[in-house]
């Protein structure tokens, strides 16, 4: 058989057994010398099962469901300010929050379901994949990062916004290099990008870094302000909302190195087609119309927090993209 073929096989059967961890002993023996004329049929029945897995994720088309059930989920965030928060009266909001609304319009006039409900589920960092994943979350409306990692798992839409990953620290801190996080206690969020940057950093010795933790932004934050921690990494424009909500602008700010690029998007299922293409065509049509300028002076330009519109941020509107994020110290995609 020649080596193409082999490996072609082999990467079949190993894709059945990534979903089914059950077939691992039989593929173990298989992959053996003496068993390689074995590989070829196999691969073809798991090819097969893999396109038949493929056909059942296009078949559960969630706009049919939204249609039977005249109601869609949307995931939102408890304390991503000013992307998706609860505000006092505990009700989602935020700028994300309003782009998926705009995108719930345009389902509803593609749908003819003008009585539309949407129902809010408020989630975590470690748990908006999975429950988008298990249905329980149709768009997922928050600030989560595009990444090459992620996208085996989900879709996204065109970007919305454009952070950089930075650290917020005790004025007077200086980290102008890795070598100044030498020693320092790091206050984590639980299933972010930082989280994963900061592991990989001190697993390679590039800083030798004390890591804590956290379950959230809030509680990672609030380690920071009792001393418990001297930094949160986190991105730039999440660690201005915290800061500014509690006021805390006065004691805390970002130190100027950035550690990767950060593109946001409306993450949906992977292979929801339809779905995505509505969610895509209003976005266009914000962009294009100038309402996406309306929308973020609504949110990043007001008495209490001021973020001025980046390059690649607006580089993003005018050329709509879903490029993923890109750990600049390290030089790959996150």
């Amino acid at each position: 058989m020649p080596a193409f073929s082999v490996f072609s096989s082999l990467r079949a059967v190993r894709a059945v057994a990534a979903v089914n961890p059950g077939v691992l002993p039989t593929l173990n023996a298989l992959i053996r010398p003496a068993a390689l004329p074995l590989i070829r049929p196999l691969a073809m029945a798991s090819l097969g099962l893999v396109a038949s897995l493929a056909c059942v994720a296009a078949q559960a088309d969630t706009l049919s469901r939204i249609r039977e059930t005249k109601t869609i989920n949307v995931g939102v965030r408890e304390a991503a300010r000013p992307f998706s928060f609860l505000n006092d009266a505990k009700q989602p909001t935020g700028y994300s929050v309003d782009l998926c609304l705009a995108a719930v319009d345009d389902i509803k006039k593609e749908l003819k379901l003008p009585d539309l409900k949407v129902n809010y589920v408020v989630v975590s960092g470690p748990e908006r994949i999975p429950k988008l994943q298990k249905e329980e979350i149709d768009l997922e409306c928050g600030s989560t990062t595009n990444t090459k990692a992620r996208q085996e798992q989900v879709s996204f839409s065109y970007t919305i916004f454009v952070a950089g990953m930075k650290v917020l620290v005790p004025k007077g801190t200086r980290v102008e290099s890795l070598k100044d996080l030498d020693g320092m206690t790091i206050a984590l969020s639980k299933g972010t990008t930082s989280e994963k940057l900061f592991t990989q950093l001190n697993s390679s010795g590039e800083a030798k870094m004390q890591l804590v933790q956290y379950a959230n932004n809030n509680e990672a934050f609030k380690a920071l302000r009792e001393g418990k921690a001297r930094a949160f990494p986190q991105d730039d424009a999440l660690l201005q909302g915290l800061a500014s909500k509690e006021k805390a602008l006065d004691a805390l700010g970002l130190a100027s190195m950035a550690f990767s690029v950060e593109p946001y998007g409306i993450m949906m299922r992977k292979g929801d087609t339809r779905l995505n293409e509505v969610v895509d065509r209003t976005l266009s049509r914000l962009f294009t119309s100038g309402e996406i300028q309306t929308l973020y002076k609504k949110w990043f330009e007001t008495p209490a927090l001021t973020i001025p519109m980046s390059r690649l941020t607006r580089d993003s509107f005018v050329r709509p993209n879903k490029e993923a994020g890109v750990a600049m110290l390290l030089g790959y995609s996150i």
